[in-house]
């Protein structure tokens, strides 16, 4: 181990850190050169003895060149070396044209002839309209004070909205973001405005209210269209409304016509209702009528057709024993139609009496009746 490296830290001669240091010591050499050039001469009792110069002028020269030459050559090896952050790219341009793009860390470029421009591209830019972020955090507060004329558009309606919205981008292509545009930000902002006051021109003042999410999604995508076309190089992250609503001044008609929409949208709601309760149930009662119908059409036919068949059946027996028919007709009419009268009276054709009857289900013998 050296002699130097066991040195403790306080004895030993601190050299300079930093470039700036050394280029300040070469400066502060070569001043010291030029103002102590020759020194004075020390006699044999430690007086001042008489001026010798210490060299000629061609040395003195000699000496300051090969100071200047380091000074150059410390300079040129610092200037050679660049660094890019973490989310920048340095762009290379030697003597005014593109050479290269590079990326984060330590590069090397040539001196005096190569020019680096950094750019972030990691940071999201944003630009806000009809607002302005006075202190940012969980309680942001805005000043919307002098940008009332950013928000404030017209709809095919012809009724005025007052719009706040935010878009926010990032850097996609530094050369076009460095030499394509003079300013960026200008062109995002006035290329967005375009866009949106164009897009709500089309769109009616309820339509605009109740469908942020499609206009959001129609403007960042027709900005990002339009960046394109100019080679902006920015990419549109996302395009947010923050704030949808009439001027103040006409807010409470707005909220009228609002109240008045909605009592007419729950009338239709229950007009719907009613309709969707009563209607299906008519219908239904109607189908069970015809299907009613139908039956009964269907019955009262084949029943038709049952006594018909009967009818011709018992013609064709009567044909074949009239007396016998005639009596088997009669027996079978009264049986079937004396169970069902309460009261039977027997009368004597000529003589036109009533006799005497049986009150069969009764049990008791009935007295005759005169006629």
């Amino acid at each position: 181990m050296a002699w130097d490296d066991q040195q403790p830290p306080w004895g030993k001669k601190k050299g300079p850190q930093t470039p700036e240091e050394v280029i300040a010591l070469l400066l502060t050499k070569i001043k010291e050169f030029f103002d102590g050039g020759e020194k004075p001469a020390t006699g044999a009792s430690g007086g001042p003895g008489p001026n010798i110069p210490r060299g000629g002028l061609f040395a003195r020269f000699g000496r300051a060149g090969l100071l200047i030459g380091v000074f150059l050559l410390v300079n040129i090896a610092y200037s050679a070396f660049y660094t890019i952050a973490p989310g920048e790219k340095g762009v290379v341009l030697r003597f005014g044209k593109y050479v290269k793009t590079t990326s984060s860390g330590l590069n090397f470029k040539l001196p005096f002839m190569d020019e680096v421009i950094k750019v972030d591209v990691e940071n999201v830019r944003k630009e806000e309209f009809g607002f302005r972020t006075k202190v940012a955090g969980q309680r942001s507060e805005f000043e919307k004070t002098g940008y009332e004329g950013e928000s404030l558009m017209l709809t095919s309606d012809r009724n005025v909205i007052d719009l706040e919205w935010v878009i926010q981008y990032k850097v996609q292509d530094p050369i076009f973001f460095a030499f394509k545009v003079k300013d960026v930000k200008q062109a995002v902002r006035d290329i967005s405005e375009v866009v949106l006051r164009r897009i709500v021109g089309n769109m009616t003042f309820d339509y605009v209210l109740s469908n942020r999410e499609i206009l959001a999604a129609a403007t960042q995508r027709e900005v990002q269209e339009s960046l394109d076309r100019y080679q902006t190089g920015v990419k549109i992250v996302t395009v947010q409304l923050q704030d949808v609503n009439p001027p103040e001044h006409v807010k409470p008609a707005f909220n009228e016509v609002n109240e008045a929409d909605q009592d007419m949208k729950r009338l239709v709601n229950e007009a719907e209702e009613a309709y969707n309760r009563e209607v299906p149930k008519a219908r239904g009662d109607a189908k069970k009528m015809l299907e009613e119908a139908q039956g009964y059409a269907v019955e009262r036919v084949n029943l038709a057709k049952g006594e018909t068949s009967r009818f011709l059946a018992i013609l064709k027996e009567y044909k074949g024993g009239q007396d016998v028919t005639r009596r088997r007709m009669y027996l079978e009419t009264m049986q079937e139609v004396l169970p069902k009268v309460n009261e039977i009276y027997v009368v004597e054709g000529d003589k036109g009496g009533v006799l005497p009857f049986l009150d069969v289900r009764g049990g008791a013998k009935a007295t005759p009746k005169a006629q």
